[in-house]
């Protein structure tokens, strides 16, 4: 039963996040900010978890705070949903296309976590969604999550379909190093013993 539940709560935002990486992808994401939902969705359908986000942040001064937290409540979720890791694949990887985009992401569950993030976003704004807001969340995501997470946007020229490229490789990635190792299901995939 790989499900978790985290309630985060500030001076600036009050966020629930329920996820079952065992999922069918399912989805019911609420922020208020919707390009963050649509990308949430996103993440959720191709990682084949079953993800729910309520977020209510201080959307009067901006979306940061709201889409920060989000990532930070998120990537505490999947930590606790992965427990120890036994038996997970541990890496994964995804080169996406897109329309224009073309958007390479690799990741590892290791418990260290670190962002490398070479994507241009060519606007400010998608909509009225920051577009340096897709960094910040997986920032906050790859920090509280562990992940060792690099995402290189090799093509594009549309904001909003590199943005949506970076979640749905993310995702894909994602959704491969959850998956169960048929060669090692009852062990942690480390030469130390944990992760």
């Amino acid at each position: 039963m790989r499900k978790a539940s985290v309630t985060r709560e500030t001076a600036e935002t009050a966020i629930t996040v329920e996820i079952d990486l065992d999922g069918t992808g399912s989805y019911v994401n609420s922020t208020g900010v919707g390009f963050f939902d649509h990308m949430l969705d996103q993440l959720a359908r191709h990682a084949l978890i079953d993800m729910k986000v309520q977020a209510k942040g201080d959307l009067h001064i901006d979306d940061h705070h709201t889409v920060e937290d989000v990532g930070i409540t998120l990537g505490q979720a999947l930590t606790q949903a992965m427990g120890d890791k036994r038996g997970i694949t541990r890496y994964g990887s995804c080169l996406l296309p897109m329309d224009d985009a073309l958007v390479r992401a690799a990741l590892d569950l290791s418990g260290r976590p670190y962002l490398v993030w070479n994507v241009d976003l060519p606007t400010a704004k998608i909509g009225s969604f920051d577009s340096e807001l897709v960094r910040e969340f997986f920032q906050a995501f790859s920090t509280h999550g562990g992940i060792t997470l690099h995402v290189d946007a090799l093509h594009g020229i549309n904001s909003h379909h590199i943005a949506e490229a970076t979640f749905k490789a993310v995702a894909r990635a994602l959704r491969d190093a959850l998956e169960a190792d048929p060669r090692k299901a009852d062990a942690i995939p480390s030469t130390k013993g944990t992760l």
